[in-house]
């Protein structure tokens, strides 16, 4: 390497008329191995030092002079590498593994220096009965270290108010027929569960897709084909002989179809409710008075049917509001054994981090409740790398959101296998590393063997899965609280929480809210074809920052598992007890959801 650079050296020095002897080549050389510089960097680092200076000739002088002032100057200012910097720098089994080894290389190379005697020895020497220290044993053998933060998180710093947390696993709330409940999977977790999106795979986003690319006219259709949709099943339910244009005037009482949206950009208040109808009912809109009407809950982008005056054709007196139907539910053909144990399943939502740290505790923490409680299936919802954390909105990451996204889920899969629980991973709008676009493909995990997919299911935002007969309709995009800011009521007799749910099975949608919030991004057309409900699902998970809860909603289980860290402190998770196969008790419908709770993590 010397002479290659003495060489490039010479060359490059020629170049700028600057011949010089073979004893400042010899200097030179020195240096570019000590500061790791090329010969080309060199050289172009004494041209501009000579031309401040109006030095000529390179002699061994104006070299030692050069040296002193310009070398070491960039020597001091070249940041030192310390060993225990190795320590605070995101790294991976194998590079702990090397550290290791390294240490005990040189502690071997000082003992075999020092004096045998007494207190001599730093450590015990080596023998086939004890081969290596018992915390190098413990850190090469240990099965969790995949899942050590210091393998895959960018920041190693705990949370302190996470680590000094209390009411780890309360249960914070109950359903169901909880007395005496064991929250443990099946004696063999994962033999013979089917897990499956209800729809046939080419009625299912399966793949990204191109977006950003749609017309008005495109969105508009959507619109109106809803409104005509959801207008045909009000008519019929109803028995209602048609519906009347929204902006003609009538001295009778007229029964009218739209959409109720908001007169301006701002919030929807009880002055400001617009009615816009379909094309068929002459595509105009008229604002709406609801001083009549002693009952009603609305939202931008709901389709109801009214009835009322409309004298004038410019504003409905509403008398009569007709509220949607649900779907009805899925039918299933397999039968419950009579000695068979009902299907445990545990739902959690991220973050995974807390927002002071990217250190990932508390996923290990929910891997370790999957480990002892062992129950069949896993629903993990996004976000699993938060584009709302204060590291990642500071730029404080020192390595790519895809890498730590893949040792993340490749922890979870790990540290589960001897569980055999399936996982299934739904996308979040708010993972930095995946499209952010609603409705949202699935996650792609190349890395995965063959063993580990079998047992993984990667399904889009929002989907209907099919769990051994029961149905689960699943979306990490947080719609109640997207629905909570604009949804006005008066009289109801309900809470906001079970108005807003049935709201989203009547509108037969995951996201019946339009416009949609500034952060979803909707691509209507993809929406309209895998954002509606195909049924009204057994279990309906809506995770949410607004308070976790478990309700019943016209015989569908709502579970708001909340979010696993709720900023800087722990927050919750979900666990199910699931009767496949009930279909009905005494000619009525029985819900396939036996049990369920919400516990701190």
């Amino acid at each position: 390497m010397a002479v290659s650079t003495a060489e490039s050296l010479k060359a490059e020095l020629e170049v700028f008329g600057f011949p010089c002897e073979d004893e400042v080549i010899d200097k030179m050389v020195e240096q570019c191995i000590c500061l790791r510089l090329q010969a080309t960097e060199m050289a172009n680092e004494w041209v501009a030092y000579t031309s401040t200076k109006n030095i000529q000739q390179l002699t061994l002088d104006t070299w030692e002079q050069f040296e002193h002032e310009i070398l070491h100057k960039k020597n001091k200012s070249k940041p030192n590498f310390r060993k225990e910097d190795s320590y605070n720098r995101p790294m991976d089994f194998q590079s702990l593994q090397e550290i290791i080894k390294e240490e005990e290389f040189e502690e071997d190379l000082l003992d075999s220096y020092s004096t045998p005697g007494k207190g001599s020895q730093k450590r015990a020497l080596t023998t086939p009965e004890h081969p290596r220290s018992k915390r190098s044993a413990a850190l090469l053998a240990s099965p969790t270290l995949l899942l050590s933060p210091a393998s895959f998180s960018p920041s190693s710093t705990p949370s302190p108010k996470y680590s000094q947390r209390g009411g780890k696993g309360e249960v914070v709330v109950t359903f169901g027929a909880v007395q005496g409940t064991r929250w443990v999977g099946r004696k063999d977790p994962g033999a013979g569960v089917q897990v499956e999106l209800l729809e046939r795979p080419e009625d299912c986003l399966s793949c990204s897709y191109k977006f950003m690319f749609q017309r008005l006219r495109d969105v508009r259709n959507v619109l109106t084909e809803k409104i005509e949709d959801l207008g045909q099943n009000l008519k019929s339910h109803f028995n209602i002989e048609e519906f009347s244009c929204v902006s003609l005037p009538a001295q009778d009482s007229v029964t009218v179809l739209g959409q109720i949206c908001c007169d301006s950009n701002g919030k929807l208040n009880a002055q400001s409710v617009l009615l816009e109808a379909g094309i068929e009912q002459g595509g105009q809109h008229v604002p709406v008075d609801l001083s009549e009407l002693t009952e009603y809950s609305l939202f931008p982008g709901q389709v109801v049917v009214m009835e009322g005056m409309n004298a004038t054709g410019r504003k409905l007196v509403a008398s009569k509001l007709y509220e949607g139907v649900p779907l009805p539910f899925y039918t299933s053909n397999v039968k419950l054994e009579p000695d068979e144990e009902p299907l445990s399943v545990l739902v959690a939502c991220g973050p995974y981090t807390p927002s002071d740290s990217l250190n990932f505790d508390p996923l290990l923490d929910l891997i370790a409740v999957i480990v002892r409680d062992r129950p069949d299936v896993c629903l993990l919802l996004g976000p699993f790398v938060d584009s709302k954390h204060e590291k990642i909105e500071k730029a404080q990451v020192k390595e790519t959101f895809e890498s730590i996204f893949s040792r993340c889920i490749k922890s979870i899969v790990d540290g589960t296998k001897n569980v055999g629980c399936h996982l299934v991973f739904v996308p979040s709008q708010r993972d930095i590393h995946h499209h952010f676009i609603y409705p949202q493909p699935p996650f792609t995990l190349p890395n995965l063997g063959k063993d580990q997919i079998q047992r993984v299911t990667l399904v889009p935002d929002p989907c209907s899965l099919l769990i051994d007969g029961v149905t689960f309709g699943l979306t990490s995009t947080d719609i109640l609280f997207h629905m909570s800011a604009e949804e006005i009521s008066s009289g109801a007799s309900s809470d906001r929480f079970t108005r807003i749910l049935k709201h989203m099975l009547t509108q037969r949608s995951y996201y019946p809210l339009y416009p949609p919030v500034e952060e979803v991004n909707m691509d209507y057309e993809k929406f309209q074809a895998f954002g509606q409900m195909p049924l009204t699902p057994d279990v309906l998970i809506v995770p949410s920052e607004l308070r976790y809860f478990v309700k019943d909603v016209v015989g569908c289980v709502c579970v708001n598992p909340g979010r696993l860290t709720k900023g800087q402190v722990g927050g919750t998770y979900s666990r199910l007890l699931i009767r496949r196969g009930a279909a009905s008790e005494g000619g009525q419908r029985a819900s396939p959801c036996l049990a369920a709770q919400v516990v701190k993590v």
